[in-house]
């Protein structure tokens, strides 16, 4: 990083609002989990995408793994995820992995999402749900919730191909099943290179066809340039596919290499939009600046 690009990060992180900033959490709750996912080489969005709720969702004995390695093969220009170079192979331990770190950590509740693996058949849906029974065999009590790619690109892209592969994780019965469309239509393409606004309501539409009485859910990151009209028409479009739960956020620039805000939201912005999702028909809503998909999840069952 030369001189003007410290100077360009510093200035950004001096504008950053005092609402955006916030302890980290306990060190010892972090640690441990930390701990546990090294000693396994198993990863976390929470980690790998250094949420700012970490620390709190530790205590609350909730995390988020991240399955099928840390590298994505798409590139959305908002995202921390490791991207640009060929992904590792899967690791057919990792559902034991994962099942043996939820069961030492205690957790009550877990998401499991992934990396676009638009390298493998089935864009690794058989490996979420391999996860799935590995995990309950070790704690039948922990609730699952699932946070999917689009699972249309590869080979078998398509309408066809990519219903077989959410009916592959519906059949095995997610607590919840989540997929983010992160933007609105408008800013779609530049944010999440790769991805398709329709396509991406088109999964929690299918979901619903296959089994209407598994709860569906998205999220929205603000801060792209995105309009109050726009994001209320989001979450309408969203309701129309049947979604059930919705969390907003706020963006935040990982790296000067990521798109740069548009807009800090405020506080009473973010508490105005979940009145509104209330009122449009949501029946679980977290909006604030610091909300992530997982936020609270285990408080929705």
């Amino acid at each position: 990083m030369n001189s003007s690009q410290s100077a360009q990060l510093r200035s950004e992180i001096t504008a950053m609002p005092d609402w955006l900033r916030r302890p980290i959490g306990k060190a010892s709750e972090i640690s441990t989990v930390q701990r546990i996912i090294k000693q396994r080489q198993i990863h976390t969005i929470c980690e790998e995408g250094h949420c700012p709720n970490r620390g709190e969702c530790y205590a609350q004995k909730t995390a988020t793994f991240l399955l099928m390695g840390p590298t994505c093969t798409r590139s959305c220009a908002f995202c921390q995820v490791d991207k640009g170079h060929a992904p590792m192979p899967v690791d057919l331990e990792e559902p034991q992995k994962v099942a043996e770190a939820v069961q030492l950590l205690g957790l009550r509740y877990v998401v499991l999402t992934s990396v676009a693996r638009d390298d493998l058949p089935d864009q690794g849906a058989g490996h979420f749900v391999k996860t799935m029974e590995t995990i309950r065999q070790l704690n039948p009590e922990t609730q699952i919730e699932v946070l999917t790619p689009d699972f249309w690109g590869g080979a078998g892209a398509g309408e066809k191909g990519q219903r077989q592969r959410i009916a592959t994780i519906v059949q095995a019965k997610p607590a919840c099943f989540n997929h983010n469309v992160e933007t609105v239509q408008r800013l779609t393409d530049p944010v999440r290179r790769g991805a398709k606004y329709d396509r991406s309501l088109r999964v929690l539409s299918v979901v619903k066809e296959i089994n209407p009485t598994i709860p569906t859910k998205s999220g929205l990151m603000l801060g792209h340039g995105e309009t109050t009209a726009e994001v209320i028409e989001t979450m309408k479009d969203l309701r129309k596919v049947g979604c059930d739960r919705l969390t907003i956020g706020q963006y935040m620039r990982p790296s000067l290499k990521h798109l740069p805000v548009q807009k800090y939201w405020t506080p009473e912005e973010f508490n105005a939009l979940g009145s509104v999702a209330w009122e449009i028909g949501f029946n679980h809503v977290r909006s604030g600046p610091l909300v992530r998909s997982s936020y609270h999840a285990g408080e929705e069952g």
